[in-house]
């Protein structure tokens, strides 16, 4: 749904979601303006957002 309502491109990196409850590490890309219309957007819908700037390296 966040890639659809906003000017932004979404990938997911990693999850871990079972019947009650789950955590996403989503990758926004986009405009500053467009990331922050859709993290307020999220947070609105009751999702917990920790933002990590930068780039994010998996080891």
């Amino acid at each position: 749904m966040v890639g659809q309502n906003f000017q932004v491109v979404t990938n997911i990196r990693r999850a871990n979601i079972d019947e009650y409850a789950g955590w996403v590490i989503l990758e926004i890309d986009g405009q500053v303006t467009e990331i922050e219309r859709a993290i307020d957007w999220l947070q609105k819908k009751g999702v917990r957002v920790d933002p990590v700037e930068g780039t994010v390296v998996e080891g």
